[in-house]
């Protein structure tokens, strides 16, 4: 059961993972794959803080699907694996 968050811990944590996309590049100059978990750590805050992250989220999967795609395993979204499961149930049958 997942209860709602105080609005001011809610914007906290929203600037937070934009503050971690943005220090992206720079922990990506450090050999390994460290920026790739500070991202995906930043974007996963704003999307789970931020109804018009959500929105654009959405708008830009919708606008290239491939990617979207990507981004659904990397963050493990339960919608992205029911819809798989419910887009693979009519071909098993």
């Amino acid at each position: 059961m997942r209860t709602t968050r105080h609005p001011t811990i809610r914007f906290c944590l929203f600037w937070l993972g934009v503050l971690l996309v943005i220090a992206t590049p720079l922990v990506g100059i450090i050999p390994g794959p460290g920026g790739v978990f500070v991202f995906a750590g930043g974007l996963a805050l704003m999307l789970q803080n931020s109804h018009w992250a959500k929105r654009r989220f959405v708008h830009t999967k919708r606008r290239w699907p491939k990617l979207g795609h990507y981004a659904d395993i990397g963050l493990r979204r339960a919608s992205a694996r029911r819809r798989r499961e419910r887009d693979r149930a009519p071909l098993e049958r």
